[in-house]
């Protein structure tokens, strides 16, 4: 796919790592954040995180100086990110736990705070997963991760979406270039500070 980005700041040199929060096979939301990947400028290199279902469940009893591996490893790709992405579908209006439970597992590490993210969601209606944006970005405001409503947007039709040859002067392309846009420039402000 091919997004039309014209018009946009030269991009710094910047590391993403995005996440999305669906468990299912040929799932639309993993699509989605697959087809943002290739849509990335060039300076910027984008890694989707694969490993949300090994997660274990929550609890302080295991959340210590030593936590499980994949908590580890989870906590270290986001640390050393300048940026993440977080894509969530709705579930039950909601997003889904598993996401959630990744989310819980940064409350005492604060790998999130003060870190440039993005906050989607998606959906086959037309809200497009408006009500577990709301859940997602409440939940990253209380983890004090730098969110933005240029960075943050729902997609509506998802399925639709995904079947256009790419994003050409689209609602969604404009929305993908400022995400990008937006994340690229508070980097450069956290960087400066």
């Amino acid at each position: 796919m091919q997004c039309y980005l014209s018009g946009l700041p030269v991009f710094l040199s910047m590391k993403i790592i995005a996440i999305a929060g669906s468990l299912r096979t040929g799932s639309s939301n993993v699509a989605f954040i697959r087809a943002i990947a290739n849509l990335a400028p060039a300076q910027i290199e984008m890694d989707i995180y694969e490993e949300l279902g090994s997660l274990p469940l929550f609890s302080p009893d295991i959340d210590t100086s030593t936590p499980p591996e994949q908590v580890a490893r989870l906590r270290s790709l986001i640390e050393v990110a300048d940026a993440v992405i977080i894509c969530t579908p709705e579930y039950a209006y909601g997003m889904p736990g598993a996401l959630k439970n990744a989310l819980d597992w940064l409350v005492s590490s604060a790998q999130l705070y003060r870190k440039p993210t993005a906050a989607l969601s998606t959906s086959p209606s037309e809200r497009g997963g408006d009500r577990a944006l709301a859940w997602l970005q409440q939940t990253l405001n209380a983890l004090d991760a730098d969110i933005s409503k240029s960075a943050s947007f729902p997609v509506p039709y998802i399925k639709a979406v995904l079947k256009k040859e790419g994003f050409h002067d689209t609602v969604i392309s404009k929305q993908i270039g400022d995400m990008f846009a937006e994340l690229s420039s508070s980097i450069t402000k956290n960087r400066q500070s």
